[in-house]
């Protein structure tokens, strides 16, 4: 089972004022890490494969907080890697874009989909925006999170387009 603390691979690419990671780290509620432990499933937005509630029996969930203008640079090939299916940005710099989701929402989406509504709750919790990534998101995150596997997220996610 996914611990509930997300480790993060932090590469300070991004304006450290608007750092959804960094307010984390800063709340005890994220671990930046310098190399992903075995048994992690990454967050990435290149994975064919998507989130699913088949991916919670892996022990951390990685976040790679990087610049969306540099992420195309990173490679995981040797790890478990998962995209996350569609869903809208409630964060202030990329409000209403599909898939544009700051760290906080990608790991909140994941715990949700992940059957950790919980943990996710108390994540967007430390943002005055965070509720809103619910509220925009709910209806197809509790259909993500009802979902066998990643073909069935992205059915889920076809419906949604």
């Amino acid at each position: 089972m996914v611990r509930d603390q997300p480790l993060i691979l932090y590469k300070s690419e991004d304006d450290p004022k608007k750092c959804t990671a960094r307010k984390l780290k800063r709340f005890g509620l994220a671990t930046f890490i310098s190399r992903i432990p075995s048994n992690s499933i990454i967050l990435y937005s290149d994975s064919q494969l998507r989130l699913s509630p088949e991916d919670s029996h892996h022990q951390h969930l990685v976040a790679i907080d990087v610049s969306w203008e540099n992420v195309d640079n990173y490679h995981f090939d040797r790890y478990s890697v998962r995209s996350l299916p569609f869903l809208l940005a409630a964060n202030p710099v990329n409000y209403g874009k599909p898939y544009k989701l700051s760290t906080v929402e990608a790991i909140a989406a994941s715990y949700y989909i992940l059957g950790k509504r919980d943990v996710a709750l108390r994540l967007l919790g430390k943002f005055s925006w965070g509720i809103q990534f619910i509220n925009l998101n709910g209806n197809p995150l509790n259909d993500y999170s009802k979902a066998k596997n990643s073909n069935e997220i992205i059915e889920i996610e076809k419906q949604y387009f």
